[in-house]
């Protein structure tokens, strides 16, 4: 299987794959690729629809330029003294922020999340996030508006200094419990729906099931993320069975009916 980076030619058939409305996987195959590459590549770079074979090119060719820089000056940035391999870190933090990002995440706001998920000291100033990423502080300022009232990250405050961003080990319950909450509106706002469209007529009992269903959701997601918390404190290394244990059990219980 080739490795390296995609050739322009390669990228011209991606274009041309998913113009004949190809999946990434057959796209991957026909040119002998990693799926994860052909995932990357295309959300990196436009997304399914806005994928551009030359823009992408010219992209990859000045993120390259970019990175000798910063190898230039130095990847303690990345590495921070646990002498990681920086370019495996550069390609693992592009990889996650990728997953953000078909997870539903903006672009940016995917990069920061990445970018703070793998920073060792657990948070950073919007000062060193824009130098890390090279973008502008607006960018930043935008990105960190958002995943505030997403409840993705925390706004930090050391004594007389400036403000720092990052994830504390409650941030995914919290996360979570806003997921379950939403959720729960939906399915609330879907209920109130019955008596305006009539009850028994297909579209209520259309909104009806959909409210039954996110229910049960809300309050399953509910209920694993308040067994599994203590997860978020607890060193892998000394991590049991029994924890992920406990709370599979007990989310399997009867569908609530609402009636």
């Amino acid at each position: 299987m080739p490795g390296g980076r995609l050739t322009q030619q390669e990228r011209q058939q991606i274009a041309t794959g998913l113009a004949d409305g190809l999946a990434y996987a057959e796209i991957a195959r026909r040119l002998d690729r990693p799926t994860s590459t052909i995932t990357r590549e295309v959300m990196r770079n436009g997304g399914p629809a806005g994928y551009r074979a030359d823009l992408a090119h010219r992209a990859t060719e000045r993120r390259a330029h970019r990175r000798g820089q910063a190898a230039t000056r130095g990847p303690k940035a990345l590495t921070e003294d646990y002498g990681r391999d920086a370019e495996a870190v550069r390609a693992y933090e592009e990889t996650l922020t990728t997953v953000f990002i078909a997870s539903g995440t903006p672009k940016m706001m995917a990069r920061v999340m990445a970018c703070l998920t793998l920073t060792d000291s657990g948070s950073l100033t919007a000062a060193e996030l824009a130098q890390r990423l090279e973008v502008s502080p607006a960018s930043i300022s935008k990105a960190i508006t958002f995943l505030e009232s997403q409840d993705l990250i925390r706004r930090f405050r050391e004594e007389g200094r400036r403000e720092r961003y990052g994830f504390d080990e409650d941030i995914w319950y919290q996360s979570m419990m806003a997921s379950a909450r939403s959720t729960a509106q939906v399915a609330e706002t879907s209920r109130q729906g019955v008596g305006v469209m009539g009850p028994g007529t297909p579209a209520a009992v259309r909104l009806e099931n959909a409210a039954r269903f996110l229910d049960f959701v809300a309050e399953t997601m509910i209920r694993a993320a308040e067994q599994a918390r203590e997860v978020l404190y607890t060193n892998p290394g000394t991590a049991s069975d029994d924890t992920t244990g406990t709370a599979s059990d007990d989310t399997t219980g009867p569908r609530p009916d609402r009636g």
